[in-house]
């Protein structure tokens, strides 16, 4: 096992936790407040006025042996929108700014090149890329948040956790930005199923 961890900002740190504890080959994760000003000011209270700097995170620990950070990144930008300046979805603020913040200085390359093809299309791409500053743990009733709250609402939606769960990753096809793939997908999916239940067969 190759024990890996890096800190990813998606928003609402709910949705973006349960999407990663989906995952195979993910090991633990902790919702917390990323790259902020003091430590002082990692409340949510606090975060939530949106002056101290602090993004709502996921630090996700995973075995890069099983899913390598390429494939955790495709995973990240398919449920993200990387072009929504400090919101995302119905959330609006700096702390729902997205963001990639690395812990091991090797990991940057990979960041870099997934972030270039996620940006290639779209010149409004926002997505912070920088490395780990601070990382504090968020209160307790965050942890698992939907878990406990399975009613709870979240950007990411249950059928994009379910479906990215299960993606079969192809590295090689990873050269469009991800949310592309999984809408043609969806779409491909849609298009299979309104043609069963017209009695055709692809």
């Amino acid at each position: 096992m190759t024990e890996k961890a890096i800190v990813l900002a998606g928003g609402c740190f709910w949705g973006m936790e349960t999407l990663l504890r989906s995952l195979p080959g993910v090991l633990d994760t902790a919702v917390g407040y990323a790259n902020g000003d003091s430590e002082a000011h990692a409340s949510y209270q606090i975060v939530c006025t949106g002056l101290t700097g602090f993004r709502e995170a996921v630090r996700v620990r995973y075995d890069a042996d099983v899913i390598p950070l390429k494939q955790l990144l495709f995973v990240f930008f398919a449920a993200v929108d990387p072009t929504q300046y400090h919101r995302q979805g119905a959330d609006v603020g700096s702390q729902y700014q997205s963001g990639v913040y690395w812990i091991d200085p090797g990991d940057e390359a990979i960041v870099r090149a997934v972030a270039a093809v996620e940006a290639a299309p779209r010149p409004d791409f926002c997505t912070e890329l920088t490395p780990l500053k601070n990382f504090f743990r968020a209160e307790e009733y965050h942890q698992r948040y939907l878990e406990k709250n399975p009613g709870g609402y979240c950007h990411i939606s249950p059928a994009t956790t379910a479906m990215l769960a299960r993606w079969d990753y192809d590295d090689a096809a990873y050269t469009r930005p991800a949310a592309w793939i999984l809408r043609e997908h969806r779409d491909a999916l849609r298009r299979a199923e309104t043609l069963r239940e017209l009695g055709y067969t692809e």
